[in-house]
């Protein structure tokens, strides 16, 4: 027991210490609920969850849950009735230590750093759309003092060796940036999770001659098959080779416009969209298979130009109300998810972002916890101290779970998801020197039947929680067993692999479909509330009313006697006021406390506060 004869100073020190030690987790448990379902868009109630309301949870106790397959939205908790809603979500995880980053995603980090030391070139066409560009953003980002001058490419032969890289790296960039154009311009529809564009040098080996001036091709991209095969998913009317046709001339005339900095041109060619040099290659070039580009100045005096360069700082803070947060949450579910402006109100931030039922945990410096303490946080991006994007997390005993992202819409081609999930996973393995245990990244659901949220296992090695045992499954075993059916006994892989092993094998799709992860966290469809369910008491072994016993079946009958229930602010064990409550009412509570237990674990059942009144 502490000593309670301490300075005043000692006592105050301490006071956040002693509070959590204190300090419960007290729920009240909302049973069954259905809903739609914001991934399949079925349109009926097929969405069926368990739910609890959080008064207070203690960091340990949300942990617990989270193992369970449980996830938070402000002050609800809500965990999938796996074997009966429409898209079970199975929790998904990776070890921070053993991340091993994709090509994408290095490519998002060094993307991040080209715009950093100003070296990412995006072509302002405000004049075209009218709304802000990545250049018109940049202008507003960068420090006063900075002059900007377009990046000036002269003859390759005196270029680094890697100027090859860079300048596919900037057309992917370009490319990416006319997709979300066309997105903002209606001529794709926004709800279409897109592929990242991939540019590629041809080599004078791999020129086709039924390709026009193949002589002059120097880069390619497919994107246009890609986007295509996109749109067939949601419109089935599309057709095939024809419509990546028509994308691939529609990103065309819209690149032509985008690209006057660079002397390429660009057309559309059978659904490729083809970069050709403008300017007759020498022998060298012609080898190599390198572009002349340049723009200004002559060629033994190429133009000089200074680079802007910005300061990015990461904040970590206490989830709180910020009204610059809030202002840049708007802009970003108006832009990016359309809600509509009185959609978006500040009570709906609040409880969706800001209101968290966590229990805050001060470090005391002795390795149990990161310095930041345990609890909900808000992760700040500033750009020369501007805020651009806002991640909320929980930071907890063996975790950093990701909960959302927002940021700004003006800065798209930055893949701020991504980058943001990469921030997370490094803080994760820098803060394991302060706290051992902290060591796994929490990406929120895998919904394996939902295109959009598959983006989620792209963050490697990572694994899949059994939702019958509560096992952590390696998702290259998991994806097998649920290419073939939505709901899997994840545990069981070593008898099902054996049943499938004579089933033909399908193609890893995961490392073609390069989703954006702008939220791991960003989805709108995870935001859940109490008001957005509905009541269902149809459970298949009740029958409840007025004048009506619920029977409860001896085989699925759970010991509720060591539940501590809160009532009238006393918290008493069950079987110490079982004997106050009548026949029905009895009856109909062991029902619910049976339900109770078999959603949140026989030790948590027991170490948390069931309210009731």
């Amino acid at each position: 027991m502490a000593d309670k004869r301490k300075t005043k100073s000692e006592a105050s020190s301490s006071s956040s210490t002693i509070d959590n030690a204190k300090s419960e987790s007290v729920v009240v448990d909302v049973g069954r609920r259905r809903s739609s379902c914001g991934y399949c868009k079925s349109g009926s109630h097929t969405s069926i969850t368990h739910g609890l309301w959080a008064h207070s949870l203690t960091v340990h106790d949300y942990q617990a849950l989270l193992d369970r397959g449980w996830r938070r939205s402000g002050c609800f908790l809500y965990k999938p009735e796996m074997e009966k809603t429409c898209c079970p979500s199975y929790t998904i995880r990776l070890k921070a230590s053993d991340f091993v980053p994709s090509k994408e995603q290095a490519r998002v980090s060094k993307r991040m750093q080209r715009f950093l030391d100003g070296s990412l070139n995006i072509k302002n066409s405000d004049e075209q759309k009218g709304t802000s560009s990545a250049s018109s953003i940049q202008k507003e980002l960068s420090p006063a003092s900075s002059v900007q001058k377009d990046i000036i490419v002269d003859n390759p032969n005196r270029l680094p060796s890697n100027n090859n890289d860079q300048m596919i790296d900037y057309l992917s960039d370009l490319i990416n940036s006319v997709v979300l154009t066309c997105i903002e311009l209606g001529e794709f529809p926004s709800e279409i999770q897109f592929p990242k564009a991939s540019v590629k040098s041809v080599a004078p080996n791999k020129k086709k001659l039924q390709v026009e001036e193949a002589h002059h091709l120097v880069y390619t991209s497919n994107i246009s098959f890609q986007l295509a095969a996109s749109l067939r998913r949601v419109h089935k009317s599309v057709g095939t080779e024809k419509d990546a046709k028509f994308v691939a001339e529609m990103l065309a005339s819209h690149l032509d416009s985008s690209a006057s900095n660079i002397s390429l041109s660009i057309k559309a060619c059978n659904g490729h969209i083809n970069f050709y040099s403008t300017a007759t290659p020498t022998q060298a070039d012609a080898t190599v298979g390198k572009p002349i580009v340049s723009k200004g100045g002559s060629s033994n005096n190429p133009e000089k130009f200074q680079v802007k360069r910005q300061n990015l700082e990461i904040r970590l803070k206490r989830s709180t109300f910020d009204p610059e947060e809030y202002e840049l949450y708007r802009k970003y579910q108006i832009r990016v998810h359309n809600d509509t402006p009185d959609h978006v109100t500040e009570s709906s931030y609040k409880r969706f972002l800001v209101d968290s039922p966590l229990i805050f945990v001060q470090s005391n410096g002795d390795g149990s916890a990161p310095s930041c303490g345990f609890g909900s946080f808000h992760q700040q991006y500033l750009v020369n101290g501007r805020l651009v994007a806002v991640g909320v997390v929980d930071i907890l005993p063996k975790c950093l779970s990701s909960k959302y992202l927002f940021w700004d819409p003006d800065l798209a081609f930055l893949s701020l998801g991504k980058y943001s999930a990469l921030q997370e996973i490094n803080w994760v393995k820098e803060s394991q020197s302060q706290c051992p245990t902290l060591q796994y990244y929490y990406l929120g659901y895998y919904i394996h039947s939902c295109n959009k949220m598959r983006y989620k296992a792209a963050y490697r090695p990572s694994e899949l929680l059994c939702p019958l045992r509560y096992e952590w499954v390696s998702f290259d075993i998991a994806k097998r067993l649920l290419d073939r059916k939505p709901y899997v006994v994840l545990s069981d892989f070593a008898t099902l692999q054996n049943e499938m092993a004579l089933l033909p094998p399908i193609e890893d799709q995961i490392e073609h479909e390069d989703y954006e992860s702008n939220d791991i966290h960003v989805d709108g469809d995870e935001e859940m509330s109490e008001g957005a369910f509905e009541d269902s008491d149809d459970d298949d072994d009740e029958s409840i009313g007025s004048e009506t016993t619920t029977l409860i079946p001896s085989e699925k009958r759970k010991d509720v006697s060591n539940i501590v229930i809160g009532l009238r602010g006393m918290h008493l064990k069950y079987k110490d006021i079982q004997q106050a409550f009548g026949p029905n009412e009895m009856n109909y509570l062991e029902s619910q406390l049976n339900k109770y237990v078999t959603a949140v674990g026989a030790d948590l059942s027991e170490r948390m506060i069931y309210s009731i009144g």
